[in-house]
This record gives C-alpha cells, structure tokens and sequence, in this order.
C-alpha cells in the first residue's frame, strides 16, 4: 500500500500553463508602444501586423497571440487611453481647474504622435463603426470623467449651481480645444489662449 508521500511522487508533474497564461507583459507593452509609432508613421489603413512587429522587435505570432488581427490590436490601444485618463487637478477653484485642465490636454493633443494618429483614426472611425465606437470611448471618457469630477468640487464650493446640463457642461469645457487642436489643427495657439478659455469657459458655466 502506497503512502500520499509516495503518490506524490510518482504522480506525474503537471506542465506549466502555456500560450496566453505565460504572455511577458514587457512584450506585450512593446507592441502596444509599436502600434503608436506605426499608426503615426503610416496610418491605419496601411499599417500592418508585420510592421507593428518588426518595430516591436518580435515574431508576428507573438502579436497574434495577443490580438487576433490589426483592427482587434488597434482597438485595444485606442480604448486604453480612455482608461488611463488625464489627472484631475484640484487648485482650489473652477478657473484654476480648467486652466490646468487645458494645459494637460492641450500638451497631449499637440504632442507629434497623438497629432498624427487622432486625425487618422477619425477618418477611419466614418468607415468603420468598431473603430468610431472606440474613438468615441476614448475622447468621451478620458476627458469627461476629469471634467464631471471640476464640476463637481466646484459645486461643493458653491462657485456652480446644482442641476447643470451635464452635456451643455461637457461641450463647453471639452468643445473650444478640441476644435483647435483637433479639427482645424492650429499649428500654435495664441498666447494668453488657454487662460482666456479657462476664464470664458468658466463665467458660461456659471451662466447656464
């Protein structure tokens, strides 16, 4: 008769968990780094699962292993911007808020990789509704979930009413840099312009 000792160890070993249980994160975090650069260098439409890998330095099977095709891959990277948000600033006032708000995003959108690759998945996003559900997630989220959170310390404080039009409100913080920085792509705002919008913005919301 056998002891549990002795079963253990004549039993055989399980394998250690392969494919997506053993995936090195610093892989994967290198494709995604790929995919930015990719999308700036050539765009979507052209980008492709080989060069995101060559650029990553791996195997194309070390991206499939993670994302089934191209748009799967993009999707993943786009929406993980909306997760990662912008932080909420807390100056003490609703004109101090915003301005720092303004400044933050206006250094992301401007920067020379998110300049290229906005305006390319928004063309794309018109052709293709998973990619325009994606955008939407990102630009809508990321910024509002900052933006409801300065109204909100500006109500307790007493600088903004109860009962706002939360969408009115949205559009009025998110709407003005967005439209330069984004659709008619400045090449450099005045100056003086993130300050004056912060103090416009912020007598509108009070106005509403």
């Amino acid at each position: 008769m056998t002891t549990n000792a002795e079963e253990s160890q004549t039993r055989p070993r399980r394998r250690a968990p392969a494919g997506a249980a053993v995936l090195r994160e610093d892989v994967t975090e290198a494709i995604r780094a790929a995919v930015f650069e990719e999308l700036a260098a050539v765009g979507y439409a052209r980008m492709s699962i080989e060069g995101i890998a060559r650029r990553a330095g791996v195997g194309k099977t070390a991206v499939y292993r993670r994302w089934r095709s191209k748009l799967h891959l993009v999707l993943d990277v786009v929406s993980a911007i909306a997760v990662m948000g912008l932080p909420v600033p807390d100056t003490g006032s609703l004109e101090g808020d915003l301005r720092l708000l303004y400044e933050v995003t206006s250094r992301a959108l401007r920067h020379p990789v998110a300049s290229q690759i906005i305006p390319d998945l928004q063309a794309e996003a018109a052709r293709n509704p998973d990619i325009a559900e994606a955008m939407q997630k990102t630009l809508r989220e990321g910024q509002e979930g900052v933006a409801s959170k300065i109204i909100e310390a500006a109500q307790r404080r007493g600088e903004l009413a109860e009962g706002l039009d939360d969408d009115l409100a949205m559009d009025l913080i998110s709407g003005p840099l967005y439209w330069r920085s984004v659709v008619i792509r400045t090449p450099k705002l005045p100056k003086g312009y993130l300050a004056a919008l912060a103090r416009g913005t912020t007598e509108a919301l009070k106005a509403l």
